[in-house]
């Protein structure tokens, strides 16, 4: 994992966890939430749970979302553990369950960060380590 992060602070030239990239007049950005998540989600009946990590990267639409995303950080972490633990073992396991999770934490972040700052902010979310047991 240090090998990727290393690659992102050359491409990206990233400052600790914060990185920007001007592309084709946009200045998008990347934050990485750190540390992993790691969360319960429901089991195949309600007395088993399984557990998952992820570690999450936001693409941001501006460089100038950088210190407002820093500083959301925890509300962002707190949607990401919410929508996880509400998940099926059979979502969290198969690709197409991968993908609806991710879209709905970037939908659920999206609508926060409007509520919280009047911008979306966050233009993708990317799963950049996805493991499970269950």
């Amino acid at each position: 994992m240090r090998k990727i992060s290393l690659i992102f602070a050359l491409v990206f030239a990233t400052q600790g966890q914060l990185g920007a990239q001007e592309v084709a007049g946009k200045n998008f950005a990347y934050f990485s939430l750190e540390p992993d998540i790691v969360t319960n989600y429901l089991g195949v009946n309600a007395r088993k749970l399984g557990y998952v990590r992820v570690t999450l990267e936001l693409m941001l639409e501006d460089a100038d979302y950088l210190i407002a995303a820093e500083h959301h950080a925890p509300l962002l972490r707190a949607i990401t553990i919410e929508i996880f633990g509400r998940q099926t073992e059979e979502k969290v396991k198969s690709l197409t369950g991968r993908e609806d999770i991710r879209r709905a934490c970037l939908e659920k972040m999206r609508e926060l960060m409007k509520k919280e700052t009047g911008s979306e902010m966050v233009k993708d979310v990317i799963f950049t380590k996805y493991l499970y047991q269950g």
